[in-house]
């Protein structure tokens, strides 16, 4: 029987992790649960800086970006005497269950504790990378799309103005997600990310060939590039540089790094996360251990744990033959 669980934020920070820290208080509070929040991801779990959460503690924090319990990331945590270290923490405050919020990295120092600890571990997925199986969409993703998005536009009215080109970097680490969906919404002429392939300083003159028809087709006027970080080997900057330099027309670049990691998340994080959140709590009670809270199809899911950093998941193939398509042509 669960009375007192666990719960702490690792990894990058996403939009909607308050959401799902609320969600998780306020159902435990109904089944008489108590809950630790961890401070500052698993250091707070190594050094016991926690605080007990109660549900006047997560009233109004559904609409705040970040996390109240902070996070970071935790190297000691990579090494067995850390992993057991915090199940010892876990095991003194008398923890059933552990609930960690984050991504692949995140899960895989709980699967590292499991291996000392005796209670139930549960995971929630929150990156804005949206690169983690079992689940369809990640906490954070809409809400990281709707701020490159916002940007994106911003920047299409100032490349029109100037008729340049531009290159604007997203994050993913080595995923497109966000740069397929962004880029796509933002009506981008072409998109870079990894699941293209890693573009080449060799094989740049691909990435001219439609600049230059589009230039022909409409004269002098903007073009938009959205890049996943990681794609250019040298860099976002320096391959501005190469377009530059191979074409006669000034091209920037723009890399919005961690303002996409910010701001209130919009509704479908807040929505998602309650789920989650809720969600992971009742599995818990039913004797789930080692699992992640997903979603498939609108439906709650369970999925292993240990299988959640497989990259199996793939970007919508539509899209990305259509967008594929366009560009080229």
């Amino acid at each position: 029987m669960i009375k007192r669980i666990g719960i702490l934020t690792s990894g990058g920070d996403a939009p909607g992790m308050n959401a799902a820290i609320r969600a998780i208080v306020l159902t435990a509070s109904v089944s008489n649960i108590d809950v630790i929040g961890f401070h500052h991801g698993f250091n707070g779990l190594l050094e016991s800086d926690y605080q007990r959460l109660l549900p006047q503690h997560v009233a109004h924090i559904i609409h705040q970006g970040g996390t109240m319990l902070k996070s970071a990331r935790c190297a000691q945590l990579h090494t067995a005497e850390g992993a057991r270290q915090a199940a010892t923490v876990l095991e003194e405050l008398e923890l059933d269950a552990l609930i960690v919020i984050g991504g692949d990295g995140s899960f895989r120092g709980a699967l590292a504790i499991a291996n000392y600890y005796q209670g139930q571990i549960m995971g929630i997925p929150g990156t804005i990378d949206n690169d983690i199986d079992g689940t369809d969409f990640t906490i954070g993703f809409a809400t990281a799309i709707d701020t490159a998005l916002d940007t994106i536009d911003k920047i299409r009215d100032t490349a029109e103005a100037f008729e340049r080109i531009f290159l604007i970097e997203l994050m993913g680490r080595h995923s497109g997600y966000i740069s397929l969906s962004a880029g796509i919404a933002a009506g981008a002429e072409q998109i870079i990310c990894p699941e293209f392939g890693i573009l080449q300083p060799h094989n740049i003159k691909a990435l001219l060939a439609p600049i230059q028809r589009a230039q022909l087709m409409r004269g002098s006027s903007s073009y938009i590039i959205v890049v996943a970080e990681n794609s250019y080997p040298a860099g976002t900057s320096a391959l501005a540089e190469k377009i530059s330099e191979a074409l006669g027309i000034e091209c920037r670049a723009c890399i919005l790094g961690h303002i996409q990691r910010g701001g209130s998340p919009v509704g479908a994080d807040r929505i998602l996360a309650t789920k989650l959140g809720a969600f992971a709590v009742e599995q818990l009670l039913d004797g789930a251990h080692l699992m992640m809270a997903g979603e498939v199809h609108q439906k709650p899911v369970l999925y292993p744990l240990i299988n959640t950093g497989e990259k199996k998941k793939q970007l919508d193939p539509y899209l990305v033959r259509w967008q594929q398509n366009i560009a080229s042509d």
